[in-house]
């Protein structure tokens, strides 16, 4: 069994946005940007004026790594596991995996989109991306 993330009371409205397919992060007003992962207080201001908006959820391949074998026992079973980080349209970063996308044509500055898969045993929605259509293949 794989381990899962355990939502906490900030991240909540994050999990729980994902669950309905849909992206919120976090804006701050007093630095005029999105942030990126949860928190109580903006970055660089440390205001509390932190608001939950809704976002495409689309961006480009900042980076990847390829394993071709598995990052720890739970992930035995799939592989390769495309590990990332994508950058979104608002600014931030998010780590992720990369699905349904040939390795080979993976290029960074790609135009990936959101993946949302449900994890219904577990009540939690995961993050991943796959190339946008015309880029790395349509999948």
């Amino acid at each position: 069994m794989r381990p899962l993330p355990e939502p906490t009371p900030v991240s909540k409205p994050f999990w729980d946005a994902l669950a309905e397919h849909r992206i919120r992060i976090q804006y701050s007003p007093s630095s005029g940007r999105y942030v990126f992962y949860p928190r109580t207080l903006a970055p660089e201001t440390l205001a509390d004026d932190l608001e939950w908006r809704e976002i495409a959820g689309d961006g480009t391949l900042y980076t990847y790594t390829v394993a071709r074998r598995p990052t720890g026992p739970p992930w035995a079973e799939a592989l390769p596991q495309i590990l990332a980080v994508v950058e979104w349209d608002e600014g931030p970063r998010i780590s992720t995996e990369l699905v349904d996308v040939d390795p080979a044509e993976i290029t960074i500055g790609m135009r990936v989109t959101p993946v949302f898969c449900d994890e219904p045993d577990d009540g939690i929605t995961l993050l991943r991306y796959r190339p946008a259509s015309g880029d790395g293949g349509d999948r």
